[in-house]
C-alpha cells in the first residue's frame, strides 16, 4: 500500500504533464477495475440504501462469493440517484457490459446471482447495461443512458457518484481526483483562482444564486491575518436530501472543493458544518480527510507548495436557523445560534471576526470540476445568467424519487413529467413544491418555467436547498401549508417579534381552519374567514420586519397556496371538508347499516371508543367522541365504513 501511494504521489498527483505516462495509466486502469478477470459486484451504500437493507444485502453477497465464486470481489459504492430503486446492485463480469438491478433484498441474491452466472438473466429488477468500446454487450438489454431517469440529467457534480468506493482515495485518484487541486496550489496565485471562478458564472446553489468568484474576491480583498472557509452542509428543508447523498457517495470532491475555495481566499483553515445526527457521512467525510492527510493533501506545506490547509468537521446542534450564515457562525463559536443584522457580511466580519466564505456543498462541488476544465466550459452549459447544473431531491408523488441533477434551462415540467415519470397510481397532478418550508407551490400553469435563478425569481420562486416535493390529489395544500408552519414556528429562534409571534398566530389560525368550529353559527364561519385573511396581513409584515431569511420567506408556502388553491381554502371555512380527506378535524365517518354485519373489529380498534352496537348487529359512530383518525374505516372489511 506504501507503494501504491508513493507511486500515485509521484507518478500522477505531482506529474506535471497532463498526458500520465503509460505505465500511470495502466495502474489507473487497474484501480478503476475498467478490465477485470473475476466477476466485480458493487452494492450501493448511502443513507437510502441501508435504510433499504444494503447492508444485509451486502453480507448475502459476501456469503454467496465464499461459497459459490470464491474469486468474486464485492465493493461498497455510493449512491447513483434512484431512491426507489435501492438497494442497488451492479454486477461486471469479466469481458461484459456492467448490469444494474433494482430493490435487490437479500433473499433476492442467490437467485440473481445463480441467473447471472449461468446466463439466465432476470429482467424482474433489471434497470439495464452500461459499458463502453471493448465489452461484449447483453443482448436485448436497455443501457442506462436510455432511460428517461438517466437520459434526461445532466451529471457532473453526481458524476462520480455510484462509480467508485468512497472509502478508498486511490479509487479517487484514478478517476482525476486531486490533481486539479494540486495544479491550483502550485501555479495559480489567489486572485487567479478567484477570477477563474468568478469568469465561469458560478452562482451560488443555496437558492440565493450570488456570484461565487465575487464573494471570494470580497473576503480576499478584506485585510486581515487570518480567513475562514466553511462549507454549509446543513441540509434540514423537509424533502431535501441532496447534500447527504453526495457527501455519502464522493466525500473527495467535496474535500477538493473545499481545499480550492479555501486557497482561492488564502484560507489556511477551512470548517465542514454539517447537519447533527449525519452519522454515516460524517464517518465517511473524517475518512476522506484523514486519508487526504496522509496523501500530504492537508496539512503544512502541501507537497512544497508553501501552502498550509486544515479541514475540520463540525456537527450543528440541531436548530434550522442555524442554516442561515450568521447563526451557523455563532453556534460555531459557542454561541447561541441566533441571526444578527447585516452588513457587516460574514466575507468582511465573520467567525472570530475574521473575513469568512460560507458556500453549500453544491458549490463546492463544482469548483474542481470549473478548475480542470476551465470556465469557458462551464458557460456552455446552462443558461447565459445561470450556467451549469442544478441538483434536486426529487421526492413526494412522483413515480420516481431521488437524487437528481439537470442543466440549468431544464423546464420543471420535464422534472415531473419524464425524469419523475409522472405521478404514480394513475393520480392527477397538483402542485410541484420547491424551497422547503419556506419554499413555493408551483402548478401546472407554471410548469414550463425554466431552472434558472433569475427566470423562477421572476415568477417569485426560489429554488432553496433543492428539495422538489411532487404533489397530487390525494394531498390537502391547506394541511401542507400548516405542516411547514408548524415546522418553522418550532424552529423560530424567537430574537426578533414578527417572526417570533407571527408564525405563532400563522399556525393558530391554520389549525383553526383544518377542524371542525365548536359551534356551528355563522359567526363562526366569519371568524375563520377573517382569520384567514388576517395571514395576508401577518406575511406582509413577517417579510418587511424580520430579521433572516428564515422570518422573510415563512409565509411563503401559505401565500402562493392561497393564491393558486383559494377554493380549499374556503371549503375548509364555509363548507367544513377536505376534498382530500386527509384534516381528521374535518373528516366524518359513519356506518351503512345495510353493510355492517356487527363483526366488532372496528370498535375493537377505535381508540377513544365511540363506537357502540351489539354483536352480529349494526353498529354506529358517536361523532361527538370520534376524533377522525379512519382506524375503523381501515379496520372495515365489508366497506361498511364512510367518510363524509
Amino acid at each position: 500500500m506504501d507503494d501504491l501511494k508513493t507511486f500515485l504521489i509521484e507518478k500522477v498527483l505531482l506529474f506535471e504533464s497532463d498526458t500520465l505516462s503509460p505505465e500511470a495509466e495502466k495502474v489507473l486502469s487497474q484501480i478503476r477495475r475498467e478490465k477485470t478477470d473475476v466477476p466485480v459486484v458493487y452494492v450501493s451504500s448511502n443513507s437510502s440504501s441501508i435504510i433499504a437493507g444494503s447492508e444485509k444485502t451486502y453480507n448475502a453477497l459476501k456469503l454467496f462469493a465464499e461459497e459459490n465464486e470464491p474469486g468474486t470481489v464485492v465493493i461498497k459504492v455510493g449512491c447513483a440517484g434512484p431512491a426507489n430503486y435501492e438497494p442497488v446492485i451492479c454486477i461486471q463480469m469479466p469481458g461484459k457490459n456492467k448490469l444494474y438491478f433494482r430493490n435487490i433484498t437479500e433473499e433476492k441474491v442467490e437467485p440473481l446471482m445463480n441467473g447471472v452466472f449461468h446466463n439466465d438473466i432476470s429482467e424482474e429488477d433489471l434497470i439495464g447495461q452500461s459499458g463502453s468500446k471493448g465489452f461484449e454487450l447483453w443482448p436485448g438489454i436497455d443501457f442506462l443512458e436510455d432511460i428517461p431517469f438517466f437520459a434526461l440529467q445532466k451529471r457532473l457534480v453526481l458524476g462520480n457518484c455510484g462509480c467508485y468506493d468512497p472509502g478508498r482515495i486511490e479509487e479517487y485518484i484514478a478517476v482525476g481526483g486531486y490533481r486539479t487541486y494540486l495544479k491550483t496550489i502550485r501555479h495559480y496565485t489567489y486572485d487567479e483562482v478567484c477570477d477563474l471562478i468568478e469568469r465561469s458564472g458560478l452562482r451560488g446553489r443555496s437558492g440565493g444564486g450570488y456570484l461565487t468568484g465575487l464573494k471570494w474576491k470580497q473576503a480576499l480583498n478584506t485585510p486581515s491575518n487570518a480567513r475562514y472557509l466553511i462549507c454549509n452542509a446543513k441540509e434540514s428543508d423537509p424533502g431535501a436530501f441532496s447534500d447527504r447523498l453526495v457527501m455519502e457517495s464522493d466525500p473527495h470532491r467535496l474535500i477538493e472543493g473545499m481545499a480550492i475555495a479555501a486557497y482561492a481566499i488564502g484560507s489556511s483553515n477551512a470548517i465542514l458544518y454539517l447537519k447533527a445526527g449525519s452519522e454515516h457521512a460524517r464517518a465517511g467525510i473524517q475518512n476522506a480527510i484523514e486519508q487526504a492527510r496522509d496523501y500530504g493533501l492537508l496539512g503544512h506545506n502541501i507537497h512544497s507548495s508553501g501552502y498550509n490547509l486544515d479541514i475540520v468537521v463540525r456537527m450543528e446542534p440541531g436548530a434550522f436557523v442555524c442554516g442561515e450564515e450568521t447563526a451557523l457562525i455563532n453556534s460555531l463559536e459557542g454561541k447561541r445560534g441566533m441571526p444578527q443584522l447585516k452588513p457587516p457580511y460574514p466575507t468582511s466580519a465573520g467567525l472570530a471576526g475574521k473575513p469568512t466564505v460560507i458556500n453549500n456543498v453544491e458549490t463546492l462541488m463544482n469548483v474542481p470540476l470549473i478548475m480542470q476544465n476551465g470556465p469557458e466550459w462551464y458557460r456552455t452549459i446552462g443558461t447565459f445568467s445561470s450556467p451549469g447544473t442544478k441538483i434536486f431531491a426529487l421526492a413526494g408523488r412522483g413515480r420516481f424519487s431521488g437524487v437528481i441533477e439537470v442543466e440549468m434551462g431544464t423546464s420543471l415540467r420535464t422534472i415531473v413529467e419524464d425524469i419523475a415519470d409522472g405521478i404514480r397510481d394513475a393520480r392527477e397532478f397538483k402542485a410541484v413544491q420547491i424551497g422547503g418550508a419556506s419554499g413555493s407551490f408551483i402548478t401546472s400553469d407554471d410548469l414550463d418555467t425554466q431552472v434558472d435563478f433569475d427566470a423562477m425569481r421572476r415568477q417569485g420562486f426560489s429554488m432553496g436547498s433543492g428539495g422538489f416535493v411532487v404533489i397530487d390529489e390525494t394531498s390537502c395544500i391547506v394541511d401542507l401549508v400548516r405542516y411547514y408552519m408548524d415546522f418553522i414556528c418550532k424552529e423560530s429562534c424567537g430574537k426578533c417579534i414578527p417572526c417570533r409571534e407571527g408564525t405563532g398566530r400563522m399556525l393558530e389560525i391554520l389549525e383553526n381552519v383544518i377542524r371542525k368550529p365548536a359551534n356551528e353559527d355563522t359567526g363562526t364561519t366569519l371568524e375563520r374567514f377573517r382569520g384567514v385573511m388576517q395571514l395576508e396581513t401577518i406575511s406582509s409584515v413577517m417579510k418587511d420586519a424580520s430579521l433572516c431569511g428564515l422570518g422573510q420567506n415563512a409565509p411563503n408556502p401559505f401565500v402562493s397556496a392561497l393564491k393558486n388553491f383559494r377554493e380549499e381554502f374556503e371549503e375548509h371555512i364555509f363548507d367544513r371538508k377536505c376534498r382530500a380527506n386527509v384534516c381528521r378535524g374535518l373528516r366524518t365517518f359513519i356506518i351503512d347499516v345495510e353493510k355492517c354485519t356487527g363483526c366488532t373489529v372496528c370498535a375493537g380498534k377505535c381508540p377513544v371508543n365511540a363506537i357502540y352496537g351489539t354483536r352480529l348487529q349494526p353498529y354506529f359512530i358517536v361523532e361527538d367522541k370520534c376524533i377522525g383518525c379512519g382506524i375503523c374505516y381501515d379496520v372495515c372489511k365489508f366497506s361498511a365504513v364512510i367518510v363524509k
